[in-house]
């Protein structure tokens, strides 16, 4: 069993930047390939990126390349999600996710946390 607490959201203007974190519980979050996904109002959940366990792999949707980068502390139980130059429609609730599989499925993560909201003003 594996706990997610997502922390960082926040109100930010267009081109500024937030850092999301996603602690976790338990001794095997190594083990989980950790992903991040957004849900905007009134739209389905998105793949925004994903890490492999060790973190020496990272993909990410096209509309996020490089203004976000992913990344995670294994010695802190930590994942984090870096977003830079953000735009009014990153606008969304950020959840992460951990699972077994390098995937952009959500149906391949087993934990979910509860989500936090960014708001980007223009």
């Amino acid at each position: 069993q594996v706990q997610l607490v997502e922390s960082g959201g926040g109100l930010v203007q267009a081109g500024g930047s937030l850092r999301l974190s996603c602690a976790a519980s338990g001794r095997t979050f190594s083990s989980y390939v950790m992903g991040w996904f957004r849900q905007a109002p009134g739209k389905e959940r998105e793949f925004v990126s994903a890490i492999t366990q060790g973190g020496g792999n990272t993909v990410y949707t096209n509309s996020v390349k490089g203004r976000f980068t992913c990344s995670r502390d294994n010695a802190k139980n930590t994942a984090y999600l870096q977003m830079n130059s953000l735009k009014p429609e990153d606008t969304a609730v950020y959840y992460c996710a951990a699972g077994p599989s390098y995937s952009s499925n959500s149906m391949s993560y087993t934990y979910w946390g509860q989500g936090t909201q960014v708001t980007v003003s223009s």
